[in-house]
């Protein structure tokens, strides 16, 4: 190729400076008041959530623990000691 290497090289520039502008972020708007109210209300309600699904996870776990009790005709419980070891 007769082109100087300039002409090869400006191509690459070009394309890492658009990538660059592409992957660029603007800064989020300042919020107003009703914003923010509607902010913390999504939060405590996803609160709310997790904390009924963690309710409900325990109750799961909980049948499953005593249907497996059952099952293996267990009347013997294993005391599980809450020491720290060294």
């Amino acid at each position: 190729m007769n082109a100087p290497k300039i002409w090869m090289i400006i191509p690459a520039l070009l394309v890492a400076g658009a990538v660059g502008m592409v992957n660029a972020k603007l800064p989020t708007p300042p919020m107003d008041d009703k914003a923010k109210a509607a902010a913390e209300e999504k939060k405590a309600k996803a609160a709310e959530a997790a904390k009924k699904d963690a309710e409900s996870l325990a109750k799961a776990q909980d049948r499953a623990v005593s249907h497996y009790k059952k099952e293996q005709g267990g009347g013997k419980a294993v005391a599980v000691s809450k020491t720290k070891k060294k």
